[in-house]
């Protein structure tokens, strides 16, 4: 086989481990947000109060967060491949266990190590990042990226959906199928990966915050899509709720046709990760912010339950998924270049700090839109985006390259 033969073929190899990735990425990401929609019908299912019913979605969020910190390092130390295997398997056998449980205390419980498991997307985005050279890293990531967000949008609509055809049981069922077809796909088709580190377990998890305090480009991006993800779940959080007001009349069904919408949105992933495999990482993160601005004040500046209205919000949905979905992928860039023995945890550190950001902005959501309704929700939520742009105002160009 000749040199342009090999090249070839060695593109399409890595075309397919992209498009694997981006699928599995989403597929298990999918899982925090599944039971978002079904708060009501599981709660009454097992005997959860309303007053506590929002413990369905937070411990899997705490559960996500927990892995973060502790399971996403491990990529800096135990074979990548095995790691995120073992893991799907263990998150499939929990899902069966949330489908089956008639007592709120399993449920929950399931709840937040479905969450836990989660993270093994978080390893498989560092590990597509292994696997890239240099000068098309970012598309690369894009990418996978691409599938994740894919999977957080989709998830909402398509649990609501199987929930009115199936019961809320079914989509545990139908993703712990999933993800064992997933564990086995991934167990063939990806090249093993075996960390270098010689550093033991407790040494890795303690180094974490010493990366915090010695890296600026991972305070500075994590704060960057701390502030953008903050809006996104304000957003997320606050529209449901205006949408199935007086205001638009709409029903669940078209609530989750809403959410739709949003979903061209991770077209900006890949784009996101070109610009920053051409060294212009700072000049799309501004315009990455700006898009979050605007699509926060679109619906202040067009308020009403007219079709117009309706009209402008989908503008706005799809405005703000491109911005975070942007940001996103380049922040990750940024700190995907620091240097791959420390990757996860460097994944790790950036997810869990801008997740704290994303579980603000869905509680100071709520307590707004209670207080003042959608416009007084609107107004608080584009404060985040601006203060990103504050703060993008102080980074000095070249910080990480423009690159930065």
């Amino acid at each position: 086989m000749n040199e342009n033969a090999m090249e070839r073929l060695e593109k399409s190899v890595s075309r397919w481990i992209t498009l694997v990735l981006a699928v599995a990425c989403g597929l298990i990401v999918a899982n925090l947000y599944y039971t978002q929609p079904l708060i009501e019908s599981i709660s009454s299912a097992i005997g959860l109060s309303s007053e506590a019913a929002g413990l369905i979605v937070t411990l899997t969020q705490i559960g996500y967060g927990i892995g973060l910190l502790f399971i996403v390092p491990l990529g800096d130390l135990l074979e990548n491949r095995k790691l995120v295997v073992t893991l799907l398997i263990l998150t499939s056998i929990v899902l069966i266990i949330a489908a089956e449980a008639r007592s709120a205390a399993l449920f929950l419980a399931a709840s937040l190590f479905i969450g836990v498991g989660a993270v093994a997307a978080q390893i498989l985005v560092p590990y597509a990042a292994h696997l890239s050279p240099e000068e098309t890293r970012g598309r690369n990531v894009g990418n996978v990226m691409s599938g994740l967000l894919l999977g957080i949008m989709l998830a909402r609509p398509v649990s609501s959906m199987v929930d009115t055809y199936f019961g809320w049981h079914a989509i545990f069922i139908i993703s712990s199928a999933m993800l064992l077809v997933l564990a086995l796909v991934l167990a063939k088709v990806l090249p093993a990966r075996q960390p270098q580190t010689k550093d033991k377990y407790p040494v890795i998890i303690s180094s974490m915050l010493h990366l915090l305090k010695t890296t600026p480009i991972l305070r500075r991006r994590a704060l960057y899509h701390a502030f953008l993800f903050g809006m996104f779940s304000l957003f997320w959080t606050t529209v449901p709720l205006v949408l199935t007001s007086p205001v638009f009349h709409f029903s669940s069904t078209g609530v989750a046709l809403f959410a739709l919408a949003g979903v061209s949105g991770a077209a900006a992933a890949p784009i996101a990760g070109r610009f920053a495999d051409k060294g212009l990482i700072r000049s799309a993160t501004g315009l990455s912010i700006a898009l979050v601005i605007l699509s926060g004040l679109l619906p202040i500046m067009f308020p009403g339950g007219s079709i117009f209205a309706i009209v402008i919000l989908v503008i706005a949905a799809i405005l703000l998924d491109m911005g975070v979905s942007a940001n996103l992928v380049l922040g990750q860039r940024a700190i995907f270049a620091l240097g791959a023995e420390v990757r996860s945890r460097l994944n790790g550190m950036y997810m869990a700090i801008f997740f704290a950001g994303g579980a603000i902005g869905s509680a100071v959501g709520g307590w707004a839109y209670a207080m003042g309704g959608w416009k007084a929700a609107m107004w608080v939520g584009v404060l985040f985006p601006i203060l990103a742009l504050l703060y993008f105002f102080t980074e000095k160009r070249g910080a990480h390259g423009d690159i930065s």
